[in-house]
């Protein structure tokens, strides 16, 4: 298992900001669904040094890439330097891990599985990519690596990261590619009283809500949404985004969704999948 330790000198609290589903290309003109996705992604990154305060660490939680190739991730680590602070990735269902792993090691991006942040909480990385299918699904060993983490620093409040959504979010067409085994995900929390947060990608939509009383939060892709609440494949037409993370010694999470002002990054609404 590979961890990491991520010191925040600051103060008490720690901020993280979360960008997902990138959706890159090698070739800089890629697009998804009409969006370039490099400049999208690069225009997010622009806004949030001019738009978000100071931040510990980024976290990237899969769908790196679209196309598999050690370009489209060598594209996200050359995107991402200009935000400085150390990058936490995980990988998606369109992620290719053999490419995913030729950008390390990198003194800014980190495959860790498991980060002690600040004084007060730790960060999970789980796997939920199962190859070839967009579903998602834990491994035993990565359910154990869960279980292991929460018991061995019970004295932490605990974010845990995965790509897949972990309980239904509403839309039918995506809900069937959710992380298929969540009643063992949800099981092994149920042991543990310092889960605080869940943050996961996919869906490229944003999500908040409480479940067994632990939440649930999912954020924006860097280039295409997904219409909430539609049984079938639509597109939004909100922007791009990314999530600021505020976590407090009291185990508190605060946190805001950011999108691009403008609309420059529209996609081909007649679309009908991807």
């Amino acid at each position: 298992m590979q961890s990491d330790i991520l010191p925040v000198e600051r103060s008490e609290n720690v901020v993280l900001l979360q960008v997902t589903d990138t959706h890159l290309f090698a070739n800089p003109e890629g697009a998804l669904l009409g969006v370039q996705t490099l400049d999208s992604f690069h225009a997010i990154v622009d806004a949030i040094n001019h738009q978000t305060p100071t931040f510990d660490a980024i976290l990237a939680t899969g769908d790196i890439s679209q196309d598999h190739t050690k370009e489209s991730y060598q594209r996200f680590a050359d995107g991402i330097a200009p935000l400085v602070q150390p990058c936490y990735w995980l990988p998606g269902n369109h992620d290719y891990q053999p490419s995913m792993q030729s950008v390390l090691p990198s003194d800014q991006i980190k495959a860790c599985e498991h980060v002690l942040v600040g004084e007060h909480w730790q960060v999970i990385l789980l796997d939920s990519q199962v190859q070839g299918v967009p579903h998602g699904e834990l491994s035993e060993a990565q359910l154990n690596l869960l279980d292991k983490m929460l018991g061995q620093y019970a004295d932490r409040h605990s974010l845990i990261l995965l790509h897949h959504h972990p309980m239904p979010a509403g839309s039918a067409w995506l809900d069937q590619h959710q992380l298929h085994n969540n009643a063992d995900f949800w099981d092994t929390l149920a042991s543990h009283k310092n889960v605080q947060g869940i943050l996961c990608g996919h869906i490229h939509q944003e999500l908040d809500r409480m479940s067994k009383g632990i939440r649930l939060l999912a954020t924006p892709s860097t280039c295409i949404q997904f219409l909430p609440d539609s049984d079938d494949f639509a597109l939004d037409q909100q922007g791009p985004g990314w999530r600021l993370l505020e976590l407090t010694p009291s185990g508190e999470i605060v946190t805001k969704v950011y999108r691009l002002k403008d609309n420059s990054f529209q996609p081909n609404f007649t679309s009908t999948g991807y």
